[in-house]
């Protein structure tokens, strides 16, 4: 059969496995297997057996368990709880004010949890109902939660770029430093909106409180400093080259211990809970991972990454075209698939095609990781819309129009990271220089 007609075959009863409900990495699985039985002529239970032990067995993906539980661990202190009280104070003379506690509250919740639904269901919990009582406008309020929420997917350490590290073969630290200058790009440009929104509409935000002086600003953070500086250990320890993302993740976990000890809320209950966390997630997502290794060897054997890559070729793409066509494909995408999901899915089949049209593949991995993030949050069935909706109780259209304005944000994001790429690959550039 031609390699082309085989993909689109072998696509089709991929969505149809996960369409009835059967798990992402058992519908991997399944189709490799299938593609190796009926279409090469390779011992399959062998280069199964093999592939899959292979991918199980990388020590770069020793650091995934290790940031989970470093957020599953911060995510049952008080951190969430000391989130709003210690940054309200920061942002109350900022045009738009408290507005601004969602967007910086994920991206420091982003530096925990490496989860986009998470990181909205969190600081969504804490914020929205103390925005409600003060006055705050509500679908701003959940607009910029819907935006900032997907920031952690891009903040490090993020477990969707040690996804794309494992299944591209590439460096994971240097995908964590490449993804530090666009996530300060996402939370400038998000709060620069919210300002300006606030300005043309002063009546739709409520006076601030009290001026604060400096040291009682301070007072009101002093919960929150030791988590920053932790996410400030755990980031500087691998730009500056003292560890890798292994050794900082089990860095990252010993210091949340220590600061959920001096907490007072490090109890038997919560270590075996955040150990039980920890271990459901991890095991989860090397099972699918183990299931996506498994499919691209078998897509290998069978002739389609050669032959997608020659047909990208033989359209005459321009890497600028490519990239337009991959971005549409992956926010259809992400109307039905988690972020993790769409990643695994799709890395051996569009990875030829970026490596024939000669796309940087880290800087690659920072804009997949955007273009996921749009995806999460595309008008009507965006993945996290549904989180918002559960977390409000508002109508999905009704949140999803919340959602445009910080969608179309994410958009100018990709656009000035394709245009100045110098944004992905400075800091990895100057970190390799050292």
């Amino acid at each position: 059969m031609d390699p082309l007609i085989l993909s689109a075959v072998l696509i089709a009863g991929l969505l149809l496995l996960l369409a009835s409900g059967i798990w992402v990495a058992l519908s991997l699985l399944a189709v490799g297997l299938i593609a190796m039985v009926f279409f090469t002529s390779a011992p399959s239970g062998l280069v199964m057996a093999t592939t899959v032990w292979g991918a199980s067995a990388s020590w770069t993906l020793t650091a995934l368990p290790l940031f989970i539980w470093m957020g599953e661990i911060l995510f049952r202190t008080r951190l969430s709880e000391d989130m709003f009280q210690g940054l309200a104070p920061w942002m109350a003379r900022l045009p738009g004010r408290l507005m601004h506690v969602n967007i910086v509250g994920c991206g420091i919740f982003a530096a925990v949890s490496g989860s986009s639904a998470a990181t909205c269901a969190t600081i969504g919990r804490m914020s929205l109902p103390e925005l409600r009582r003060r006055g705050y406008d509500d679908r701003m309020s959940i607009g910029s939660l819907a935006g900032s929420g997907t920031l952690g997917l891009l903040i490090p350490p993020s477990i969707i770029m040690i996804v794309y590290g494992v299944a591209a073969d590439v460096s994971i630290g240097r995908l964590f430093i490449a993804g530090v200058l666009p996530g300060i790009l996402l939370i400038t440009l998000f709060m620069g909106y919210v300002a300006v929104w606030s300005l043309l509409n002063p009546s739709r935000t409520p006076p601030g409180g009290p001026d604060m002086a400096f040291g009682e600003k301070l007072r009101a953070s002093k919960r929150l400093i030791p988590v920053v500086a932790l996410i400030a250990a755990v980031i500087g320890s691998i730009y500056a080259g003292i560890a890798t993302a292994t050794e900082a993740a089990a860095l990252g976990v010993a210091g949340a211990l220590i600061l959920s000890a001096a907490s007072g809320t490090l109890t038997r209950t919560s270590f075996r809970d955040s150990l039980m966390g920890a271990m459901v997630t991890s095991s989860m997502i090397a099972f699918i991972l183990a299931g996506a290794a498994f499919l691209t060897v078998a897509m290998g054997f069978t002739g389609i990454p050669r032959a997608l890559a020659q047909f990208i070729n033989d359209l005459g793409l321009s890497p600028m075209a490519l990239l337009a066509a991959l971005t549409v494909f992956f926010v259809l995408l992400g109307c039905f698939l988690d972020g993790i999901s769409m990643v695994v899915l799709t890395t051996s089949v569009v990875m030829p095609m970026v490596q024939a049209a000669g796309i940087d593949t880290l800087w690659f991995g920072i804009y997949i990781v955007l273009v996921v993030e749009m995806a999460q949050i595309t008008p009507p069935v965006g993945f996290n819309l549904f989180v918002l909706q559960g977390l409000t109780g508002r109508d999905i259209l009704y949140v999803a129009k919340a959602a445009v304005p910080f969608f179309l944000i994410l958009v100018l994001a990709v656009v000035l990271i394709t245009v100045f790429p110098g944004i992905v690959t400075w800091l990895p550039t100057q970190m390799s220089n050292r």
